[in-house]
């Protein structure tokens, strides 16, 4: 399956990068900013495309996306301040749906943000306005689209190795997850469609990245 990543140079996008150089079935097309980052792909032998989700049109979006079965978003403006955090987090990703339906593609991944305590979260780390941008966007995906969505809720990342050790659920309270683990499940969520329709909160865990997966209902 030919995969379109947005934010493809982040941390958690970069790891997704080395399992999908790793995975027959995936064919990753991966979406930059700066020509400077396409080095790190091309030693992958993953294709770049040079777009700016705040900058770019949703045509010139939706023409980049033509042809690929799956979009994974995982931009995000890093605490960079509130205009971009809007434009990227809220408004770029409502652009990079709308540009998937407009190339006709069906399945969509988000990276969204830990729900459980979210609030608190948020207040303790300066993150309110992220966190209601990721809220927002992760709304308008699953009641203003047609698109076959899945929300992924990472715990608190770290860059730790990853364990392939998950759990997964809404509800728990909130704890961290190297964001190793989370790219891998992002492999796992693309290759199960019994998660389409779901989101759920990921953390460290004991159970095997597949399994978890798999059993999500």
């Amino acid at each position: 399956m030919k995969v379109f990543v947005i934010g493809a140079n982040g941390k958690v996008a970069r790891h997704f990068a080395d399992f999908a150089k790793e995975d027959t079935a995936i064919e990753e097309i991966a979406m930059i900013r700066h020509t400077e980052q396409a080095g790190f792909f091309e030693e992958r032998g993953i294709e770049t495309v040079l777009l700016d989700l705040v900058k770019n049109s949703v045509d010139e979006l939706a023409e980049a996306m033509k042809g690929v079965d799956a979009v994974v978003f995982s931009a995000g403006a890093g605490g960079s301040g509130f205009d971009k955090t809007v434009l990227i987090d809220l408004d770029g990703a409502i652009k990079a749906m709308t540009a998937a339906e407009q190339a006709g593609v069906k399945r969509f991944v988000m990276v969204s943000t830990f729900r459980t305590g979210r609030e608190e979260m948020a207040k303790k780390n300066g993150l309110q306005i992220y966190t209601i941008a990721k809220n927002y966007a992760d709304e308008w995906l699953k009641n203003r689209t047609q698109l076959d969505w899945t929300i992924v809720h990472p715990g608190i990342l770290v860059d730790t190795p990853g364990t392939n050790q998950i759990k997964v659920d809404m509800g728990q309270e909130i704890n961290e997850i190297p964001r190793q683990d989370v790219a891998h499940t992002l492999v796992s969520v693309l290759h199960n469609d019994n998660t389409i329709k779901q989101e759920f909160e990921v953390l460290s865990g004991n159970t095997a990245v597949e399994e978890a997966i798999n059993k999500l209902q």
